[in-house]
């Protein structure tokens, strides 16, 4: 969004200085050779699904455009995040009927809560690139879960994989207080706020 060359951010942010690194615990070991993707839970067909790193490696590729918006009160405008379209996926390995909800699973057991309708937003990726260059380990290579509208913490670094649940969970963050949707744009930062 941009207004006169300005460009708008959500409610209580400022523009970061580059491109903080930030994430709680430390950045995992590189474990390319045995990362694999998974999509488990209320899955349509009762299966638990795996992909291991040469089959996510061969799904299309998409790119967006979006800002990175840190709840604590940074945001980093206009990236390109290149990776796999995380509504692929749910048209891949569909969830159940009675699934709105989904726990993002990241190394270390790291994990974000969102609602199915956040995933499947066409701006919603999969990221292994940012502005063309693949992601650092910092930054959460192999792949990362971008959700642009919503603050940073839902977009787990070191994604392992999806589950779909059929009732709303609380993901790592969301256990300690902050807002279990996490909308920017409408300030969404604490629990106490639902």
């Amino acid at each position: 969004m941009s207004d006169g060359g300005h460009h708008a951010l959500p409610p209580g942010q400022r523009l970061a200085n580059g491109w903080p690194e930030l994430h709680y615990g430390p950045v995992p070991a590189d474990r390319a050779q045995r990362w694999n993707f998974t999509v488990t839970g209320a899955t349509q067909d009762g299966q638990d699904h795996e992909l291991d790193r040469a089959a996510f490696d061969a799904l299309p590729r998409v790119s967006v455009r979006g800002d990175l918006h840190c709840v604590t009160r940074w945001t980093v405008p206009s990236n390109t995040w290149t990776g796999v379209s995380t509504r692929y996926v749910l048209d891949l390995f569909p969830p159940a009927s009675g699934a709105e909800f989904a726990m993002v699973w990241a190394e270390y057991g790291y994990s974000a809560n969102l609602r199915l309708s956040d995933l499947a937003s066409p701006r919603t990726v999969l990221a292994t690139h940012h502005d063309g260059e693949p992601l650092t380990r910092e930054h959460g290579w192999p792949v990362r879960l971008v959700v642009p509208h919503l603050y940073a913490y839902k977009g787990a670094k070191w994604v392992r994989g999806i589950e779909y649940l059929s009732e709303p969970g609380r993901g790592f963050w969301e256990q300690r207080g902050y807002h279990a949707t996490g909308d920017a744009w409408r300030e969404e930062r604490w629990s106490y706020q639902e």
